[in-house]
């Protein structure tokens, strides 16, 4: 699912923390993916205007808005996306609202580097967590 562009894929990390972002590019690197970072869902908007990226790490509590209320336009937008929610508020309410909006994979902060990974080689081989 994840589209080769040269001998890397590409991936957008939307996430109001710097910290995460260069974190989460760096365990990235180690799977061939080139990602490319915002930090407010308006930056996002603007990016997504000129890009098709494979795969998205969205945060769901950024300084201008909630992920999770542009799931449906990103998709509407660019359906072949799979779309990763990453967040520290990781209750079973919340995973259960973030599938049903269209997230393909639901992680919980803090993550780690095998849990990314794995996130990685899931989408790479067309598996989601997404309840059936």
């Amino acid at each position: 699912m994840l589209e080769d562009t040269g001998n890397k894929t590409r991936a957008l990390i939307i996430d109001d923390e710097v910290d995460i972002c260069y974190l989460l590019r760096g365990m990235l690197r180690q799977k061939n993916v080139d990602a490319s970072y915002v930090t407010t869902l308006a930056d996002a908007e603007a990016h997504l205007q000129k890009n098709d990226p494979p795969v998205i790490f969205l945060d769901n509590h950024l300084s201008d808005g909630m992920g999770i209320d542009h799931i449906a336009r990103i998709k509407a937008n660019h359906p072949s996306t799979c779309i990763i929610m990453i967040t520290a508020h990781d209750t079973s309410s919340d995973r259960d609202l973030a599938y049903k909006k269209g997230v393909d994979l639901f992680i919980g902060k803090p993550f780690s580097k095998d849990v990314i990974l794995k996130a990685i080689e899931k989408i790479s081989s067309g598996r989601s967590q997404r309840p059936n």
